[in-house]
């Protein structure tokens, strides 16, 4: 018997699960569970007796009905590419799996292509080509995007790389499927641009990482299909310079930005070193590589050369290259999206996502290198990732044979929270809370805005069988 799971109630719950799903809904054998228990760096592995994989909504249903029975608490999980430690089980051996990857199917692409409706366990890259099929686009775009999925997509609000033009997740679902903790199921899969008829109830579950209910299909906006793109890889003295493109490029470009990414040299250096590519030549101190793309057929790109002509001629870029083609594109961003492959061939590298106001994306970059080998003597930070909302994925390396211990994440962790919440910042700008971030939460987040939290998951979720661990637990009863 696992500790603090009565052996007769998780009998009583596989029993009532046997009769209502398939065969291949339920995986007990240890070699087929272990992709389920570990995450995607695999820096944490979870236990659990039971890895449960319904087929369809009336499945989760039938899960979620046992598990409120027989108080078996669950772990929800899509695509498992999850980084903060929220979509795999914990250590206690109590918790549940329910992966929803067998609930891939698009239900429905509107014949105007304006929406679709996809369910939780369909790839992202799966629903990118639905979209493109009907000459459309869905913008959600993360170098996940082969293995991710939607279901996972929305519980986290996952961000991506065109945050700067189509917003987050939320922004682009209009409707949601959701299965909640008794078993209830709320189907809210309208495709209405404007519904003013209440509380807007799809927000309460989106972000909320699985702890309020079962996400199970959604309504998506789609967007017109670019039909000329262009992708520059701009090689820079400072973050400073970043700060000052990006406002010339907003100018001067507006709404054609979809991505403007900063990359520090010493991540595309070890990039270039893994995967034998180049962009630029010379060294650089800093890179930035920028993504604009409008409807028409053509017509940008005469645009985006004068003010490419009006940059160099300020002195805002030191050199730099417009992508000729799909191959060239495609180095440019296996340099970006690869930034921490790389650096986990160089030694032991500890993760994190933050974000603060565009214009101080300076600041943040020199206080981390101030503060933070200070905090580890030995590391180097490389930064990368969003400037153009002001989101970097602050990363270190302790090359080889360096390790970083536990001890050592938690207090590079603490220190770059602490300065980010001294800027007014978010120390979770895209990746959500999980496990991994919930002291940070329990710490630095507003006390108020905390026990609405626990209030809602009291409302929703009164057991906390539904992700427990992960944001709030249940508000105490008086």
């Amino acid at each position: 018997m696992v500790a603090g799971v009565e052996g007769e109630a998780f009998r009583g719950f596989v029993e009532e699960l046997a009769l209502a799903l398939d065969d291949a809904a339920m995986v007990d054998e240890p070699a087929a569970m272990a992709p389920y228990l570990t995450d995607f760096w695999h820096l944490s592995t979870g236990a659990s007796r039971l890895v449960v994989r319904p087929k369809d909504t009336a499945g989760v249903q039938a899960v979620l009905r046992a598990a409120s029975a027989h108080q078996v608490p669950l772990v929800t999980q899509s695509g498992n590419t999850g980084l903060v430690g929220g979509n795999i089980p914990d250590s206690s051996g109590r918790q549940v799996v329910l992966n929803l990857e067998r609930l891939n199917r698009i239900r429905e692409l509107a014949p105007s292509g304006e929406h679709l409706v996809a369910e939780a366990g369909c790839v992202l890259q799966d629903v990118q080509e639905a979209a493109a099929a009907a000459d459309r686009l869905f913008p959600l775009s993360l170098g996940a995007e082969g293995s991710c999925r939607i279901g996972g997509n929305i519980a986290t609000n996952a961000g991506g790389i065109n945050v700067l033009r189509y917003g987050m997740t939320r922004r682009l679902v209009l409707g949601l499927e959701v299965v909640l903790a008794d078993g209830t199921l709320w189907n809210g899969l309208r495709a209405l641009p404007k519904d003013n008829t209440g509380y807007d109830m799809k927000q309460v579950f989106i972000g909320s990482e699985g702890t309020l209910g079962v996400i199970t299909a959604a309504t998506l906006a789609l967007a017109p299909r670019p039909r000329e793109r262009h992708d520059l890889w701009l090689a820079i003295e400072s973050p400073e310079a970043g700060v000052e493109l990006l406002r010339l490029f907003r100018s001067r470009l507006g709404e054609t930005i979809s991505a403007f990414e900063l990359i520090a040299d010493a991540g595309v250096e070890a990039a270039e070193q893994a995967f034998g590519a180049r962009v630029v030549e010379e060294r650089h101190p800093w890179h930035l590589l920028v993504t604009v793309a409008w409807s028409f057929a053509d017509g940008l790109m005469a645009h985006l050369e004068a003010v490419l002509e009006e940059a160099m001629e300020a002195g805002l870029v030191l050199d730099g290259t417009i992508a000729q083609n799909d191959a060239q594109r495609a180095v440019m961003w296996k340099l970006r999206e690869g930034q921490s492959e790389a650096m986990t061939r160089k030694g032991s590298v500890w993760r994190s996502d933050v974000a603060v106001a565009t214009d101080r994306v300076p600041e943040l970059v020199r206080r981390c290198d101030e503060v933070l080998p200070a905090v580890r003597p030995g590391i180097v930070v490389f930064p990368f990732g969003h400037l153009g909302d002001g989101n970097l994925h602050v990363n270190v390396l302790a090359a080889s044979p360096d390790r970083l211990s536990p001890e050592d994440r938690s207090r590079i962790q603490d220190a770059l929270f602490d300065i980010v919440a001294g800027m007014g910042g978010s120390f979770s700008a895209e990746h959500g809370i999980g496990r991994w971030k919930r002291g940070a939460l329990e710490r630095l987040k507003d006390p108020v805005e905390r026990r609405l939290m626990a209030r809602l998951k009291q409302a929703l979720d009164p057991a906390n069988i539904l992700n427990p661990g992960v944001i709030a637990e249940p508000e105490p009863r008086p």
